[in-house]
């Protein structure tokens, strides 16, 4: 009884001190007089919930909208929507550090700490190990890779065709939103290891990945909100829960890589595989056998996922306004492209590109804002406030894409048109509306951490939109049905049932 007495006294004074402490740090924090939720001032427990509950971004939209460009969302983290800020935040030169909001994707083998390219709070560390890959990953680069990419579009039109165009599958339901993440899946793998995994094939998730994946930027989307609980979760090995990991794309990233690395003289291919291995013969000193898995880890899972989920967007909302897809298909048959379209062909094809900038704009892949550390210098921001050093800083891209100073009216809605130029518009009016627009988008991040994979990305987006709008009729089982998404670190789709036939002549 006595025991139980002190037991909750202890817990009633460390309750008392730790209030003491929230409301000390909020009274003396510099961030005080900055406008957002109540609760937000004094713990990150706010966000972290929020995140959980997958409200962040129509909550983090309306508090912008409700108090502007500055929103404190934590005790140390503030949301900005400034257009002007973003080439100060995000700059090439990386005066912004990655937040340790990126530190759960760290990776933990034998009990250490392995940060990768994307994790990594290091310039120098990014900067060594982007080096000896970075040619990998130009646009001269893609286009070479353009051959094996028309044979995975192919092999994807084949099995739409085989499963819901012809003989007794004619008229069958496709949700095109799994058939994009297959095509996307396996064409990482062909390119990665010139060995496709077989989803479109087998016609479903294999091994689970797309889900393990999705579940795995579930854990990060949350837990990173307060990233010192990653320590005792993701990262603990005598955690009683077990979190989603990759271990199967990662096995099936180990085992492709013992097989070429036992008959390295049999592949020739042009892959990812044989660029990781040339770079380890050129850069010994930077690349080891852990570090060519770490790239095909990255490769596969920083790629396929993103991809898609832009595509998936793109096809859903040209779907979504029968007038836009009406002008996008005029346009795609007047261009009588070849099967599959060709990349030089299709980018310069007004319409198409609109729609693909649209889309990148209205469904970035990233739903959270983009931490950022305030460096020793402070941050002055427009109305003259200086945030601290130290200070998290970000900006959400689905906050400033929506932005109707930048991006004109009806931002929450899909208008190629905005990025075509007006009957009225000078050249160089013209010229300066689009480049305030680039200047804010954040659709493959920005600055020094500008995601890697953006050149084979864009090639893909515009072949497989050009290509399978040109080639085919699709429309929604219902207009006015729904998608789902799933608002996490990435906001994913799902569910987008359609009907296809083939254009006729």
């Amino acid at each position: 009884m006595v025991l139980s007495s002190l037991l909750l006294q202890a817990f009633v004074l460390g309750l008392i001190l730790l209030l003491i402490q929230c409301v000390f740090a909020y009274l003396s924090s510099p961030l005080r007089t900055l406008p957002g939720p109540f609760l937000a001032k004094f713990s990150d427990v706010w966000r972290l919930l929020n995140h959980y509950n997958r409200q962040h971004i129509k909550t983090q939209q309306k508090l912008h909208e409700k108090y502007g460009n500055v929103v404190r969302i934590g005790p140390n983290a503030v949301s900005l929507s400034d257009v002007s800020l973003v080439k100060t935040i995000y700059s090439t030169r990386g005066t912004y550090l990655k937040s340790d909001y990126y530190s759960v994707n760290d990776a933990l083998q034998n009990g250490h700490i392995i940060p990768n390219l994307f994790s990594t709070r290091s310039n120098e560390f990014h900067s060594s190990a982007l080096k000896p890959i970075q040619k990998l990953y130009s646009f001269s680069s893609a286009l070479d890779l353009e051959p094996l990419m028309d044979d995975t579009v192919r092999a994807l039109c084949s099995e739409l065709e085989k499963r819901f165009i012809t003989g007794v599958n004619a008229g069958k339901t496709c949700d095109i939103a799994d058939w994009i993440s297959f095509f996307t899946w396996d064409f990482l793998g062909d390119m990665t290891f010139s060995k496709r995994m077989g989803f479109m094939e087998q016609g479903k998730d294999v091994g689970g990945m797309i889900e393990t994946a999705e579940k795995v930027m579930g854990y990060f989307s949350v837990v990173g909100q307060m990233p010192i609980l990653d320590k005792f979760l993701g990262k603990n090995p005598y955690c009683p829960i077990k979190f989603a990991d990759f271990a199967v794309p990662a096995g099936f990233c180990i085992q492709r890589f013992a097989e070429r690395d036992q008959n390295r003289e049999e592949h020739k291919e042009n892959d990812f595989m044989n660029g990781f291995l040339e770079a380890k013969n050129q850069y010994p000193e930077l690349v080891s056998d852990n570090e060519v898995i770490g790239y095909l880890m990255l490769n596969i899972l920083g790629g396929a996922d993103t991809t898609a989920i832009v595509l998936k967007a793109i096809f859903y909302w040209i779907l979504k306004n029968p007038g836009v897809k009406a002008k996008l298909v005029a346009e795609l048959r007047s261009a009588k492209l070849a099967f599959p379209s060709a990349y030089t062909v299709v980018e310069k094809l007004p319409y198409l590109d609109a729609c693909i900038k649209e889309g990148l704009r209205i469904h970035p892949v990233v739903g959270h804002i983009l931490e950022r550390i305030v460096p020793p210098s402070g941050l002055t921001l427009s109305n003259g406030t200086v945030l601290p050093p130290g200070t998290i800083v970000g900006m959400n891209p689905w906050v400033l894409h929506r932005n109707a100073e930048v991006f004109g009216p009806k931002p929450d809605a899909f208008v190629p048109e905005r990025w075509i130029q007006k009957e009225w518009e000078s050249d160089s009016e013209f010229e300066g509306r689009i480049r305030i627009m680039k200047d804010a988008d954040l659709s493959f991040g920005s600055g020094n951490r500008t995601c890697l994979g953006r050149p084979l990305a864009l090639v893909e987006l515009y072949k497989v939109t050009a290509t399978l709008f040109g080639k085919y009729d699709m429309d929604l089982v219902h207009l006015h049905s729904e998608w789902e998404l799933h608002e996490q670190w990435f906001v994913w789709p799902h569910k987008i049932k359609i009907i296809m036939r083939h254009i006729e002549a």
